[in-house]
């Protein structure tokens, strides 16, 4: 099993670490399993954010941000470099964020973005 040792592609807020942690216990997922960020085609803007604990799979790289263990594609990692997952728990709103600075437009729900 190869971890890659260059600088992962993405980073997280504290936040979202705590965040990821915590839906990583209550689901009871073991650690065989890593967080998939990705993309995938589709949404209102082009393109959608994948986020979610899948096994690693044939192309994908892996790296260790925060003491989480990731799973990315590849090809992703022209789309997500630089990105910032955070996660918000406020009035307005709730759950997980994207701040990409590779996004061209992002539509109002903040999950779809275009190049």
């Amino acid at each position: 099993m190869s971890i890659a040792v260059e600088a992962a592609p993405v980073s997280f807020t504290p936040g979202a670490v705590k965040e990821l942690f915590k839906l990583k216990d209550q689901q009871e997922i073991n650690d065989e399993f890593g967080l998939r960020v990705g993309v995938e085609g589709g949404g209102c803007s082009g393109m959608n954010y994948i986020l979610g604990f899948d096994m690693k799979k044939d192309g994908d790289q892996e790296y260790i941000i925060d003491g989480i263990k990731v799973f990315m594609h590849k090809a992703h990692g022209l789309y997500l470099a630089g990105m910032q997952i955070d996660y918000q728990d406020g009035l307005n709103a709730r759950g997980f964020t994207f701040n990409n600075p590779n996004a061209a437009s992002t539509c109002g729900c903040g999950s779809s973005f275009s190049v």
